[in-house]
């Protein structure tokens, strides 16, 4: 493996040095950032110019530049300016930039919908519930219950269990996943690096079971290590988005997808509906053997009240 490029600190001063390629070829910083951590060494005219850019971006992507002028209350020749004071080099390089940023989706680049006083709070409150209810609501709505069973009674059956998810949310649900069916006598475990998740796989046969977590199912490195856990005979279980790649090369799909929600600064939904997926799972993987499997529980939990206050009415491994 090839050693990762340092990229050095910037020493030229002001915005151009920070959008310049380095002498590895590499560009410092998107030009949102440039344009706001610059904005203090900009002088007055090219200031007025980035704040109608920050303030409506789709505007400044197609306006022409004697709007862009007027808008800013500026001469032409002061965006140009601007734009050279940045780093790019001119305004049609601006405009592409802008529109690069732009590619992230809007509710990235445009004002949060739950901003100014006190009174929004109540509303933001409302609408996180909201997104919690509507991803479990779709939860219950995609998931079959035939693939659902099917899925149980493989994984109670099963020599090893392995559950692959990368990135924030998946990763969380490989190891609830661990968590959830170790209590029933499965011998789960989980990963999220993608180096150590092939080569799990690739110990894999045809007794064990991969539970391959995507939101989106485009995660390369969870389909490949899926594949290559099939590949060696092993059953792939996928809870990720319908008719995605994921699902593709699984044998069992468990469709769930919730679309992200319009505020980028509320936590995304999605993961409740993945996480009450893995519940309904490990339910119906316990039903599968039920006398075993709440024998089980019942010497974890005798365990668990040994040094404690005696109480068994808390959950389960608190």
């Amino acid at each position: 493996m090839s050693r990762a490029k340092r990229i050095p600190p910037v020493k030229a001063a002001g915005a151009a040095a920070m959008t310049q390629p380095n002498r590895d070829g590499f560009v410092v910083g998107d030009i949102l950032s440039v344009i706001r951590q610059s904005a203090a060494a900009l002088s007055p005219s090219e200031q007025r110019v980035a704040t109608v850019l920050l303030a409506d971006l789709e505007f400044a992507i197609h306006a022409s530049n004697s709007a862009l002028a007027r808008r800013a209350r500026v001469s032409e020749p002061t965006v140009t300016r601007f734009s050279r004071s940045i780093g790019c080099r001119g305004v049609r390089d601006l405009k592409v930039k802008l529109a690069q940023a732009m590619a992230v989706g809007r509710i990235y680049v445009e004002p949060p919908p739950h901003v100014g006083t006190d009174l929004a709070r109540p509303a933001l409150w409302r609408s996180v519930f909201q997104e919690i209810r509507r991803a479990i609501a779709a939860a219950e709505e995609g998931l079959g219950k035939e693939d659902i069973e099917k899925a149980a009674e493989a994984i109670s059956r099963c020599s090893k269990l392995a559950a692959f998810g990368v990135g924030g949310g998946s990763t969380l649900a490989a190891a609830e996943v661990q968590n959830r069916l170790f209590r029933l006598g499965i011998a789960a475990s989980h990963a999220s690096d993608p180096r150590l998740m092939r080569m799990i796989a690739a110990t894999l046969g045809r007794d064990d079971v991969v539970v391959a977590i995507s939101t989106t199912g485009t995660a390369n490195e969870v389909i490949e290590a899926a594949g290559t856990a099939r590949q060696y005979g092993a059953l792939v279980i996928a809870i990720t988005k319908p008719q995605s790649r994921l699902a593709s090369i699984a044998d069992i799909v468990l469709g769930v997808y919730v679309p992200e929600a319009p505020d980028a600064l509320k936590p995304t939904a999605s993961r409740y509906a993945i996480l009450a997926a893995i519940d309904l799972l490990a339910a119906s993987t316990a039903y599968c053997k039920p006398l075993e499997a709440q024998a089980r529980m019942r010497r974890i939990k005798y365990e668990l009240l040994k040094g404690s206050d005696g109480n068994s009415n808390g959950p389960l491994g608190d």
